[in-house]
């Protein structure tokens, strides 16, 4: 007699329901640019096409975001592992979930009006605009119910379901309003006034403990999306307000190549793509003399700039270099610190996250200014390459020097003895060029179509996908047709992990906005600081100190919002500004104590952490070093930029 298997659970159902929207809405996204670009060339319009892709970007966030719970997967800051007592981990941990689950039931109802009364008449085609929106509250709703899951004795899920509960009794303000709208008779009309009295008392305790919670362990989002309620209801605004610039970040035509390029990145990085280019690489420039570490240099900083995501490129191609590293020679700690500091070198050369992201942000905030926007993300993706390929420079050189001063590669910068070495003949380089050709094609087309006007960003992005999947599964053969979904389960964490921290910070935004934070910080810095370089310097330290505790997305979408005040009363160029700040977060992810590119090599080469940090050293002084130049010398970052006007 055979044992049946378990039939799917209802959890089960609502996590496959979950993958197959978001799967469903990436290919989407992927696929209706690239008709409309085909389309266009016969001057047949694709009706409602741009508003249905923004929609399906919103729905994509929230179910990526739903599933990232599930996996565990939000960024958290996490200061709490250096904590050596368990008891008092455990104690901050379970005070963490709480709170989340506290906040996101609030959002949930919070978001219900909005969802309600914000659309009247709008419709994407033939579907009312509130029907995309509805995953808003349920995601809110899901994301609640599975932190407060977490909990694994009844005395902890006791405190979580008693948070949903408590919660669900403050959100009188919107459930009278979901019911009554303006019109809300007694008593519930008593108690909201209590409720946004009570938010005046409790702001600025509320705000500490949020920021304690973050820097403990708790999920930056809700932490976010936490601080700009309470500063939003406190200043007397209606309980939907925050969900108001939520939506309309999710609602952006730029930041749709986010996922896009993101899922790119993982299809080259889960095929043999990045063997192909490091051989190709090996034959036309480890001839030179430290060829190797051109080649481990450039090749970082390919995959990087697809992914944004500098441990993408240190997990994948982190043991192909090592080796060859050592097979040429190099010592360990050069090797593991080249690895390490590559890693998101890519963040300044297109289809960069980060460069997008700065763009995003700093032209929502001006417009909360109401200061004309002078720059296109494609100027900003140009002022970031001059300095970017400093910094690429200033890495190999680096990397060579270190070599050439540990001895054991003395014989390699001298171009002598080195007998692992592949040596360049055409032949070789035909066949490796070859084999790599349509890889290397990829960014070559999509910088060439989108620098020259050819292709919108959403196009290029669009297009990546399509070109990458049809060549690693269709050409090259790297991934089977079905293992296309692991690539997806890979990227989704990470898609729904940094745009749900996007979409709560841009509420943090408008609410810094509102209470007149940025001007008031921005006037009292003026009269106290009258030096631009002394100003320029401050900003410098100050954000490396955030380097040390924040990750890069948290960075761009929390402390942006106020750098770009600051810059615009020192008259420091917008673009100019971005690029510093992007240069800083290069610097992050090398700065103790959670740079997360030394916490991926300490677990990729099997290192201690501290030894990581030592290795590393020498590159996060250069990475400094060009982040000064940069900062003192404008043009870098804005003559390129200049030319596109």
């Amino acid at each position: 007699m055979t044992e049946k298997s378990p039939g799917i659970t209802f959890g089960g159902a609502i996590s496959v329901i979950e993958k197959a929207i978001c799967f469903g809405s990436l290919l989407l996204l992927a696929l209706i640019p690239v008709a409309e670009l085909a389309l266009r060339q016969f001057n047949i319009p694709l009706g409602h096409s741009r508003s249905l892709m923004i929609h399906l970007f919103l729905v994509l966030v929230f179910s990526g975001a739903m599933l990232t719970t599930k996996s565990r997967g939000h960024i958290a800051i996490g200061i709490s592992q250096y904590i050596k007592s368990d008891a008092v981990k455990r104690v901050l941990e379970l005070a963490g979930i709480v709170l989340v689950v506290f906040l996101l039931t609030m959002l949930a109802w919070n978001a219900l009006p909005f969802v309600r009364y914000g659309f009247p008449g709008r419709m994407v085609g033939a579907v009312p605009t509130w029907v995309f929106a509805l995953v808003m509250p349920i995601g809110f709703f899901v994301m609640a119910l599975r932190f407060s899951l977490y909990p694994k004795t009844r005395f902890g899920r006791a405190l979580t379901f008693a948070a949903i509960a408590v919660a669900t009794g403050l959100a009188v303000p919107s459930i009278a309003k979901l019911i009554w709208f303006f019109d809300v008779p007694e008593p519930f009309n008593s108690w909201v006034n209590r409720i946004y009295d009570l938010a005046k008392v409790v702001q600025v305790p509320a705000i500490l403990i949020l920021v304690t919670a973050a820097l403990a362990g708790m999920p930056i989002f809700a932490a976010i999306g936490g601080i700009a309620t309470v500063m939003l209801n406190a200043a007397g605004q209606e309980p939907e307000a925050f969900h108001i610039p939520v939506f309309s970040a999710l609602t952006s035509h730029e930041l749709v190549a986010i996922p896009l390029f993101t899922l790119t990145g993982f299809f080259l990085s889960e095929s043999k793509a990045g063997e192909r280019l490091v051989r190709t690489f090996q034959v036309f420039f480890s001839w030179l003399p430290g060829g190797v570490i051109i080649v481990a240099v450039l090749i970082s900083a390919f995959f990087s700039s697809f992914t944004g995501a500098s441990g993408v490129t240190i997990l994948a191609l982190g043991g192909i270099l090592f080796t060859i590293f050592k097979r040429n020679g190099y010592s360990e700690n050069t090797a593991i610190g080249l690895l390490t500091a590559s890693g998101g070198i890519g963040v300044m050369f297109p289809p960069s996250l980060a460069v997008i992201l700065v763009f995003s942000t700093s032209s929502t905030i001006l417009h909360f200014m109401n200061v004309p926007i002078g720059y296109t993300v494609v100027q900003y993706f140009a002022g970031a390459v001059i300095p970017g390929l400093i910094l690429v420079v200033a890495t190999v050189a680096t990397g060579m020097f270190l070599s050439y001063r540990s001895g054991a590669s003395a014989a390699l910068l001298r171009g002598l003895g080195n007998k692992n070495r592949v040596a360049f003949t055409f032949a070789e380089a035909f066949g490796a060029t070859r084999e790599s050709f349509l890889e290397i094609m990829l960014p070559v087309v999509l910088v060439a179509g989108f620098f020259t006007g050819r292709l919108t960003l959403m196009e290029a992005s669009a297009g990546s996908v399509i070109y990458v999947v049809i060549l690693e599964v269709f050409v090259k053969k790297d991934i089977a047709l079905r293992d296309v979904h692991k690539v997806f389960d890979k990227a989704i964490p990470v898609i729904g992990s940094v745009l749900i921290i996007l979409a709560m910070a841009n509420g943090l935004s408008y609410a810094f906005v509102f209470s007149g934070i940025p001007e008031t910080f921005a006037s009292w810095m003026e009269a106290t600081i009258n030096s631009r370089l002394v100003f320029l310097l401050l900003l410098n330290l100050a954000l490396l100190l955030v380097g040390c505790v924040v990750d890069m997305f948290s960075a761009i979408m929390v402390l942006l919002p106020l750098v770009v005040p600051l810059g615009y009363v020192y008259g420091i160029d917008p673009l100019h500004l971005g690029i510093i700040f992007i240069l800083n977060l290069e610097a992050g992810f090398l700065t103790p104590p959670v740079g997360i590119n030394l916490f991926l090599a300490s677990s990729r080469f099997e290192k201690p952490f501290m030894r990581i940090c030592a290795y590393v050293f020498p590159f996060f002084l250069v990475t400094v070093s060009v982040l000064l130049l940069v900062s003192y010398i404008p043009w870098l970052s804005t003559w390129l930029p200049s030319l596109l006007k």
